[in-house]
């Protein structure tokens, strides 16, 4: 060995032996390991009207296919997604009706004029609040009576 290479092994040796002797360091402890929180729920937008476009879409397809529970969701869907708007009440009224809940029809129509009152069917929707209510006054006669 060269005297160059026994000093850097020397050194080392040195090096070694000092780290030996130095008291071991503490680590920190490992955090506690904990399951992580279940994601938060998606919070719904309050006002997206594009949202409720598609709504209002999907629902009178549901609607021409006679699925009325399904057409009355997207509705009410549409009617929270952009608050004030009177259409998706126009419909839900239709589906409302054909699905025979006439009270029901008759209240969406009733907001439907309440938000929009200049409609262009504004007669025609005020004319069939007044046949429906006339149907449930004789149902409730009927019922009464028999």
């Amino acid at each position: 060995m060269t005297p160059r290479l026994t000093t850097l092994v020397f050194l080392a040796l040195i090096a070694l032996s000092a780290l030996a002797q130095q008291p071991p360091q503490k680590q920190p402890p490992p955090a506690p390991r904990l399951e992580s929180p279940p994601p938060a729920p998606a919070e719904e937008p309050v006002f997206d009207p594009l949202r409720a476009e598609k709504a209002i879409e999907v629902g009178r397809f549901y609607l021409k296919r006679g699925n009325l529970d399904a057409a009355i969701e997207r509705f009410q869907d549409a009617a929270r997604f952009k608050p004030g708007y009177a259409v998706p009440y126009r419909w839900m009224g239709q589906a409302y009706e054909k699905k025979g809940l006439k009270p029901e029809a008759v209240a969406a129509y009733r907001k439907y004029l309440e938000l929009y009152p200049s409609a262009e069917d504004a007669e025609k929707v005020r004319e069939r609040i007044e046949k429906l209510e006339r149907e449930i006054a004789r149902k409730a006669r009927k019922k009464s009576s028999g």
